[in-house]
């Protein structure tokens, strides 16, 4: 699953590198993105073919939904399973996005204590994780607008920490997964796959990550000591941010 990531450069940055249109949303860079907070996410108005980066609630609330208490249990969606589950069913179908992030964090499950993980892209460009969004009618009448990132089997490196990953979209696929290109829909499925190892850098982080209310750059600083040697020797710098395509 991805319970936790970090988005921590400028959403300015951000509105260029995914050639998106005005405006420019204010939102802070948060190093521990929890369920339920407020995220980035980058979606097409089909009226204009825009793209447009906006503010949505990180955990998905079906549009059917009674109420909002179930959002924290659709953080994520299942790629295997995405055109089966009532609640992604329609979102997939017209409502998918892109989700930045700069990395996520994952616990490798075969530690005592489960020893945290920051996963980036090699390069230090911004992830683009394949994600639904949907609208939910509040009680008052006004709309609550949430998201799910997608998830797929995990495989290289990554497979060893945990058996899932965030599907991370490279450029070439975001105009289909955004429908902007044609793509017949029962093909979509296709592009949700595992990214290739040799794009991927991960590091042992501390075990303040676990903490939703620990939110610093800090978090991101590696933390070798303790940590086994077959792991040691999987591990990798932290990269630089980057603004160049992934």
């Amino acid at each position: 699953m991805c319970g936790r990531y970090f988005l921590q450069r400028d959403p300015a940055g951000l509105v260029r590198y995914f050639d998106a249109s005005p405006p420019t949303p204010n939102h802070p860079p948060s190093w521990n993105m929890a369920p339920t907070q407020a995220g980035l996410v980058l979606r097409r108005n089909p009226q204009t073919g825009t793209r447009h980066l906006d503010v949505l609630r990180w955990g998905l609330v079906p549009r059917w939904a009674k109420d909002a208490s179930g959002a924290a249990r659709l953080i994520n969606a299942r790629a295997e399973t995405l055109t089966e589950k009532p609640s992604f069913r329609e979102a997939f179908r017209k409502r998918r996005c892109l989700v930045p992030m700069d990395g996520f964090y994952e616990w490798a499950q075969d530690m005592t204590p489960k020893q945290p993980f920051a996963v980036a892209l090699r390069n230090g460009a911004p992830m683009a994780v394949a994600g639904l969004w949907e609208g939910w009618q509040q009680p008052d009448g006004t709309w609550l607008r949430t998201y799910s990132v997608i998830t797929c089997a995990a495989a290289g490196r990554q497979a060893l920490l945990h058996p899932r990953m965030p599907v991370i979209l490279p450029p070439g696929d975001w105009p289909a997964w955004l429908g902007e290109a044609e793509m017949p829909e029962d093909r979509l499925p296709e592009l949700l796959r595992p990214a290739e190892d040799a794009r991927l850098a991960f590091w042992p982080v501390g075990p303040r990550v676990g903490r939703v209310a620990e939110n610093d750059a800090e978090l991101l600083a590696p933390a070798h000591d303790g940590l086994p040697e077959r792991w040691q020797a999987l591990c990798d710098p932290p990269p630089e941010l980057a603004e160049g395509p992934a």
